[in-house]
């Protein structure tokens, strides 16, 4: 019977604690943190933005998309999702961001909770009626209806629906409705 004795006596003490070592090295390396990024920014839609090279996309929200139409309370449609847009780019415009990204999504931008002066950038959206919680938030979007902030204030479909709905490739410009 063959017997490995790579890993036995003293050489193989070694060897192990070296090839532990490493593995313990390559995950540590794997799982550092996102440094934090912070300066201005530049509005996308809702809930992302430019932050210098960086595309941000903040953590616990989803905004109606740019294209997105909503009803008011008197049932006139209102385009929820530029509002959105210009409501982080009042946010974004009023002072320093910081953001702590927690790991990139599939199109390589920074997931992150981010603050201006500190205010909280997404409680803020979901507050106002200007995003739905997707995980965080639930406070801000448990008041939102009832004070008939934004979105709540009639009806709306949820951002992830309305995405289905209305695939990028439909209409010449995607989401942009032209």
């Amino acid at each position: 019977m063959y017997r490995s004795t790579v890993f036995f006596g003293r050489r193989g003490t070694i060897l192990a604690i070296v090839v532990l070592a490493g593995v313990a090295l390559l995950a540590n390396w794997l799982d550092t943190p996102l440094p934090p990024v912070a300066g201005s920014g530049r509005v996308s839609d809702g809930d992302s933005f430019h932050l210098g090279d960086d595309r941000v996309r903040l953590l616990g929200l989803d905004a109606p998309e740019l294209a997105q139409d909503c009803a008011g309370a008197d049932g006139a449609r209102w385009p929820c999702g530029r509002v959105a847009r210009d409501r982080l780019a009042r946010l974004l415009a009023s002072g320093s961001i910081d953001c702590r990204p927690e790991e990139r999504d599939r199109y390589d931008r920074l997931l992150a909770r981010c603050t201006v002066d500190d205010i909280d950038l997404g409680a803020t959206m979901v507050a106002e009626g200007l995003a739905v919680s997707a995980g965080d938030y639930w406070n801000e979007q448990n008041a939102a209806p009832s004070a008939g902030r934004g979105i709540w204030a009639g009806g709306f479909d949820m951002p992830a629906d309305w995405r289905i709905d209305h695939p990028r490739g439909s209409g010449l410009l995607g989401w942009f409705g032209l």
